[in-house]
């Protein structure tokens, strides 16, 4: 079945984009139970469409890239939710308490013109998103791995890791469709609402964990994890008690983190060697859309070359779970070599691992 949606160009540029993202992260937002999120992206809409002035929002109005791919909403959603959550702007409470009737944009453009100097970096760079719930999707795709006959046993690579909290999905217990995997009671516990058939049921391995970032995030720097939570919606509660969980996690053992771009990172460890009875992963979650087109073709190029030298005691599987801004969904999908290496879409779920919707 075709779903009913208009396509969304996620590399359109130009006023009309800036304001089309607006309103498409405003969509997104709804769609997964963010409305107060969504508020503060409406406002923001409300202050491009009527012309409000400032530095910030002039910069916003006239960005140069692509709004969409580069997470622009997010970007300034995130500085004005730090401003909220360290009590520099308590005005922004009217709207991050979920108060009716508040005047979202008179409030939203008031913090921005008094905290402009502050809010200005946030454009800086993309959402630091990382957000353990999209490990069940991972999980989910290594057990369909299993099921099609490859080793159970995988040495799993992130691009794009943040601070590395995907990177310790082995310490944490999934609960997918009745499927139980991972130890008990774990560091964390994940129960999406599954929806369609349970994943294969079988039993897997994973034996090593490496990840890169361009600005890899240290948890234990309270002022990094911060900035981490600003960009957690506020609605979702559970997500700081994840984020709690996680900074206890990492400063007990630290996750393997490197600084590192996708395309570098990808290239390396694919030469290295690869251990018999093993499968090698390259998984990433909500990344792909910051990685630039050069890199992009780079870690393509590398994965489907690594790909024809897999066997089937050495296979490879590249996992991705990226947006789907027509239906304001993520999309679970793999390709795996031997074989075709023709992408398989196993499932569409919440953006931060509420749902499962499973295809196959």
């Amino acid at each position: 079945m075709q779903d009913k949606y208009q396509p969304i160009d996620i590399n359109a540029t130009g006023t009309e984009a800036v304001r089309g993202a607006f309103g498409n992260q405003v969509a997104y937002c709804a769609k997964a139970g963010a409305p107060i999120t969504a508020r503060i992206c409406a406002a923001v809409g409300q202050l491009l469409d009527r012309g409000e002035g400032g530095q910030l929002l002039d910069t916003v109005r006239g960005w140069t890239g692509a709004p969409l791919a580069d997470a622009l909403p997010l970007r300034l959603a995130g500085g004005l939710h730090a401003l909220h959550l360290s009590g520099a702007e308590p005005a922004l409470a009217a709207i991050y308490d979920d108060q009716p009737g508040a005047d979202d944009a008179a409030i939203v453009a008031a913090a921005i013109h008094t905290h402009e100097a502050a809010l200005l970096p946030w454009l800086d760079g993309p959402p630091q998103t990382n957000e353990a719930g999209r490990s069940a999707n991972f999980i989910a795709a290594m057990l369909w791995l299993a099921e099609q006959g490859l080793p159970p046993r995988f040495e799993c690579l992130e691009i794009g890791s943040s601070a590395g909290i995907n990177l310790m999905l082995d310490r944490y217990h999934y609960d997918l469709g009745g499927v139980q995997v991972g130890p008990v009671p774990g560091a964390m516990a994940f129960r999406p609402d599954w929806q369609g058939n349970p994943p294969p049921d079988r039993a897997i391995e994973i034996v090593s964990t490496k990840g890169c970032d361009v600005a890899p995030v240290d948890l234990t720097d309270p002022a990094q994890a911060l900035r981490l939570k600003a960009y957690i919606w506020p609605e979702h509660t559970v997500r700081f008690e994840r984020m709690a969980a996680a900074i206890a996690e990492a400063g007990r053992s630290p996750p393997d983190l490197v600084r590192m771009n996708a395309a570098d990172f990808v290239e390396a460890e694919l030469a290295r060697p690869q251990a018999p009875g093993t499968t090698r992963v390259l998984m990433h979650s909500i990344v792909w859309q910051y990685v630039p087109a050069d890199q992009q073709a780079r870690v393509t190029a590398a994965v489907e070359a690594a790909g024809a030298r897999a066997t089937p005691d050495r296979p490879l599987a590249w996992i991705r779970v990226e947006a789907n801004r027509t239906v304001h969904l993520h999309e679970l999908v793999v390709r795996h070599w031997p074989g075709s290496g023709e992408p398989v879409m196993l499932a569409r779920a919440h953006p931060h691992g509420a749902s499962i919707d499973w295809r196959v």
